[in-house]
This record gives structure tokens, C-alpha cells and sequence, in this order.
């Protein structure tokens, strides 16, 4: 008589002991090669304090903006509200007319930084290579 005995087979295993190496050896080299995006910031050389030159007012255009965010543009008593992404523009065309135009950019206190930075932002896109900044009223 046949007997039909079933060979019992371990089942295989995986050595974990050298687990915890092989895992701080990734930990290590991930941190090692990884590079962290630090901010530029605006990329903007500022002259020292005090520093002050008269300016013809025809080279000045005036750039406040509100704690609410709303920007206003103009020179004199010629100003009005733009939408921020009309700045690019706005500056383009007075750039074209004055090239010697000097953008101040006034803003609020209270308004947030966001809005601050892409009014700068709008000016740097339409080349404004004078841009003063006055002083936040509080």
C-alpha cells in the first residue's frame, strides 16, 4: 500500500536583524542628499537710512495700498483703483512715456503681506527699476 505522507515544508522567514541598520542607512542618506528650497526674497538692493534726494513730482507715481488690499494709483490728484494685476500694465505704459518714473509704494499697517509683495512682484515684472518705499502708515 501506498502512503502519501505530505512533506511539511517550513515556511521561509525573513532575517530582521539587520532591519534597523539598513533603515537608519536611508534615514542618514535622504537626509544627506536632500536640498531645501530657502526664499529668495524680493531681490531688492535698499540704500541706507537717511538717504534723501528731491525728485521732480511729474517722476513720481504714487502706489497706495489699503489694509483691505485695494490699490490705489496716481500722481498729484490724478488717482485711481486698480486691481493689482492691472499694475503690470499701468506701469509699462508710464515707463514708456518717463523712463526716468520712480514708483512709491505706500501700504497700510494692516495689510497683508501677500498683497504687498505682488504689488512689488507687478512692478519688477514691467522692469520698474526705481521703486521707493515709504513708510507703512499706522
Amino acid at each position: 500500500m501506498l502512503v502519501n505522507k505530505k512533506k511539511k515544508r517550513s515556511a521561509g522567514e525573513i532575517p530582521t536583524a539587520s532591519l534597523p541598520d539598513i533603515v537608519f542607512m536611508l534615514l542618514l542618506f535622504f537626509l544627506v542628499t536632500t536640498t531645501i528650497d530657502m526664499d529668495k526674497g524680493l531681490g531688492m538692493v535698499l540704500p541706507d537710512k537717511g538717504e534723501s534726494v528731491e525728485v521732480h513730482k511729474k517722476n513720481i507715481t504714487n502706489i497706495l495700498v489699503s489694509a483691505s488690499g485695494k490699490v490705489a494709483v496716481g500722481s498729484g490728484g490724478d488717482i485711481r483703483i486698480v486691481d493689482v494685476r492691472e499694475l503690470k500694465q499701468i506701469a509699462k505704459q508710464l515707463l514708456a512715456v518717463n523712463d526716468k518714473m520712480i514708483f512709491s509704494v505706500k501700504t497700510d499697517s494692516r495689510t497683508m503681506y501677500k498683497v504687498y509683495v505682488d504689488v512689488i512682484d507687478q512692478l519688477k515684472q514691467a522692469n520698474a527699476r526705481r521703486i521707493s518705499i515709504a513708510d507703512p502708515e499706522s
